[in-house]
């Protein structure tokens, strides 16, 4: 049985993805035959209440200088981070000197506003061609691993934080005792940690299994972050639901009694009860409801590919490798993918190898459908593809039901 990362107890899987590639790992043709794999495999622990991956590949392999993801790509995830920086600017305006620190910086989304109202801040990035985005926009940016030895060298050149965020991060990391360390020496006594990540109570709620994949080798809830946090003398104080990816929680931490514990946070861990996340049995139901989704797509592909009429995906997404390998689904049943990422265009999505071209090539010849991979987007997709839908182009989704659209 595999150990538990949390807190070293027994646990076991209780559903298996099968083989699965780097999730963004898009590749060209003469790469496939090299293509790694690993066993996609998740659990739970009922000791610390963590869902975790089994397995996870070597974090080299999945954050490099080739790394296909920018966060300033999305106009919304713009707007979301500006007000995240505003809030935490408000919690910080009155100190002298405030120092703010991000890891996981990704392209300086966040960070660059801190930049603007020329406050003190430092990004860690590890993925270098990221970092480098980031740094050249102004944006100051080291491109290293965070743990708490270099917490304890960033504490000697810049003192103490007193803030430190993260977005979409913290559940990557594995070795997440170090970094949860790392915080508690650099934090200040009266600073605060404020993350967001994929929150476990939506992915179980509306069956998003496309969130797990390798990067994401925790699915937070507050019992299991209260305890991770209570490991290392830090608490939850404020609790903030958030839209993003599908269902997000943004946690607010401080040194255990620098702050009082709001409502928020109580409401929610007796939610999380009443989701059943503490239980077992709860996982086993998710397994059933994973099973389902995925008969359901693929029944609803292959009707569509019966009928002579074109799919085609829309944005080559990590999650949406969890969702073709899982299902299945290749160029057979969706023509390409359409991205707007330079990176990826010429590229084979991992494993199923289904071609990545261009937006051009979508907008110059629409498809009877477009399967959306980036659902979490889709407000702002929807919006932007009125062209596509008065000609009369549908909208395949898989979350929360699988259906069409439009």
């Amino acid at each position: 049985m595999p150990q538990c990362r949390i807190c070293k107890s027994s646990y076991e899987p209780f559903i298996s993805f099968g083989q699965m590639p780097i999730a963004n790992g898009f590749i060209r043709p003469e790469e496939f035959s090299k293509e790694y794999f690993f066993e996609l495999a998740t659990g739970f622990c009922s000791k610390c209440n963590m869902v975790q991956l089994i397995d996870q590949p070597n974090r080299d392999m999945m954050f490099h200088e080739n790394y296909a993801f920018f966060s300033s790509t999305s106009a919304y995830m713009q707007q979301h981070f500006k007000e995240f920086a505003e809030l935490i600017m408000n919690e910080i305006g009155q100190k002298a000197n405030p120092f703010v620190m991000e890891i996981g910086s990704n392209d300086g989304i966040m960070l660059q506003n801190f930049a603007k109202a020329k406050i003190r801040h430092l990004g860690i990035e590890p993925s270098a061609n990221v970092a480098k985005i980031a740094f050249d926009n102004g944006v100051n940016t080291i491109s290293e691993f965070f743990d708490e030895n270099l917490a304890r060298k960033i504490m000697a050149e810049y003192g103490q934080a007193d803030a430190i965020t993260a977005a979409n991060v913290m559940c990557h990391i594995p070795t997440i005792h170090s970094v949860v360390e790392g915080f508690r020496i650099l934090l200040k006594p009266n600073g605060i940690i404020m993350f967001e990540d994929p929150y476990l109570g939506d992915i179980v709620e509306n069956t998003l299994y496309d969130q797990i994949y390798d990067e994401h080798v925790f699915l937070f809830s507050v019992a299991s972050i209260g305890y991770l946090f209570g490991e290392h003398g830090l608490e939850i104080v404020d609790v903030m639901p958030q839209i993003t990816h599908g269902g997000s929680m943004r946690y607010v931490i401080a040194h255990k009694g620098a702050g009082k514990i709001s409502q928020r946070v109580i409401e929610q861990r007796e939610k999380e009860k009443r989701l059943g996340l503490h239980l077992p049995e709860t996982y086993v139901q998710f397994r059933k409801n994973i099973e389902n989704s995925r008969d359901r797509l693929v029944e609803l592909l292959t009707s569509i590919k019966k009928q002579g009429k074109r799919v085609v995906g829309y944005a080559a997404t990590s999650k949406s490798t969890t969702i073709n390998n899982y299902c299945g689904i290749t160029a057979e049943l969706v023509e390409y993918i359409s991205d707007t990422t330079p990176i990826k265009h010429g590229k084979f999505s991992p494993g199923t190898h289904i071609p990545v071209k261009p937006y051009k090539d979508f907008c110059d010849n629409y498809p009877d459908y477009a399967l959306l991979y980036a659902y979490n987007h889709a407000r702002e997709i929807m919006a932007k593809e009125q062209k596509f839908m008065a000609a009369g182009g549908k909208w395949i989704t898989y979350v929360p039901k699988v259906g069409v659209l439009g």
